[in-house]
């Protein structure tokens, strides 16, 4: 459904996210895409001549019209607009909603061609400094930022990761403020990270002192951090909890499903299967990066759905590149009817670049389930050029 842009209305957006991002250009389309399918908690806006009609399954607005007449609407309900428009247009078009810079949203301008990320608007109380840094690394951009005052290098507790998609758990927003207040006054912080992109240090100088990195949960605690920044696939246990006290926890999107299913499975128990192993493996439902499968399913009504709800890739290999992987147990009867000999493990295999998987095969009803995880730590294997999502 497209929001049609009137003189005078103000238009109803659906709000999802702490950001919105807004394109009106073709190849600010393309960059507005490949930037909400990494940036966790964005929502996208764009024009409706430009749509490629997977917009309602990705929960993409399109709107016709004037974009000067969205913003009105975004002011307010955003704490954050990263706006793919000249620069002098964004001016002109804000300058009648700016209020002050205790209210107003961080504002963020991107050329068309993805060179620059500018801090235009809110720079350092609203947020725009740092969400600028972070639009640029995920980008491949440069981040543009003017404000003499914004000299301290250090984590930004609530943008922390979301350039890789990594998203916190509901319960620890309350503690996103004490979090944050205890970075920037220099109170020991742990980082702990389990899984996720390694490179999330995005500044040209070492980390501040009084935060330190660890590799497990219960290193941490012995060291008795004032406050942590979490980053785990997996559940953590009773024993752990203490760490989240003052503690943030961040799932990173490492988790890549294998599935196979009969035709005409439904999304129901195909979600029901995901979330029942997931449990099994103490690993969490956030963490779930793509759905990995055969190309011969790339139509499925029920993974489209679920991987629709949330937010997942959906990724087809065909035959040929599923039977160049390794599988513990090779089926002819799979063979005999799609020419591959499995699809799960061999799929959760190539996405991964894993050699050995959390969960190498378990057949449940209609649904078969592989679960690998992609390692950071290391040089991994990419998906297939010619892989679909």
């Amino acid at each position: 459904m497209t929001i049609q842009l009137r003189e005078g209305e103000l238009p109803a957006i659906a709000v999802h996210g702490d950001y919105a991002i807004v394109a009106i250009t073709k190849h600010g389309v393309a960059l507005a895409r490949r930037l909400a399918r990494t940036f966790a908690g964005a929502d996208l806006y764009y024009m409706d001549k430009f749509a490629h009609g997977d917009e309602a399954r990705q929960r993409i607005q399109l709107f016709s019209g004037s974009v000067r007449l969205l913003l009105p609407a975004l002011w307010p309900a955003y704490k954050g607009i990263i706006l793919l428009i000249s620069l002098g247009a964004v001016v002109r078009m804000i300058a009648p909603l700016l209020k002050d810079k205790k209210s107003d949203p961080g504002v963020v301008v991107i050329d068309d061609k993805g060179e620059y990320a500018i801090s235009v608007l809110s720079g350092h109380l609203g947020g725009a400094n740092q969400l600028a840094r972070e639009v640029a690394a995920a980008l491949g951009a440069k981040p543009v930022i003017t404000t003499s005052s914004d000299v301290q290098k250090t984590i930004a507790v609530d943008l922390f990761g979301r350039r890789f998609g990594w998203e916190w758990e509901p319960e620890s927003e309350e503690k996103l403020t004490p979090v944050s207040a205890s970075v920037v006054n220099e109170e020991r912080v742990a980082v702990v990270q389990e899984s996720g992109e390694r490179d999330w240090w995005s500044y040209d100088t070492p980390l501040p002192a009084h935060i330190r990195v660890y590799s497990s949960v219960r290193e941490a605690l012995a060291d008795k951090p004032q406050a942590a920044l979490v980053v785990t696939h997996r559940l953590l246990s009773p024993a752990e909890a203490p760490i989240l006290q003052n503690g943030v926890l961040y799932r990173p999107k490492v988790i890549a499903l294998g599935i196979g299913c009969n035709r005409g499975t439904s999304a129901a128990e195909i979600e029901a299967v995901v979330r029942e192993t997931l449990r099994e493996l103490n690993l969490s439902l956030r963490s779930v990066k793509a759905v990995c499968t055969i190309d011969r399913k790339r139509d499925e009504a029920g993974l489209l759905e679920v991987c629709g709800k949330y937010g997942w890739e959906l990724v087809c290999y065909t035959p040929e590149q599923l039977n160049q992987v390794e599988v513990e147990e090779p089926s002819e009867t799979v063979y005999r009817f799609t020419g591959a000999y499995g699809v799960s493990e061999p799929a959760a295999k190539l996405y991964t670049g894993a050699a050995k998987l959390l969960l190498t095969k378990k057949k449940a009803g209609n649904v078969t389930i592989s679960v690998g995880l992609i390692d950071y730590g290391e040089r991994r294997r990419q998906p297939c050029p010619s892989d679909e999502s």
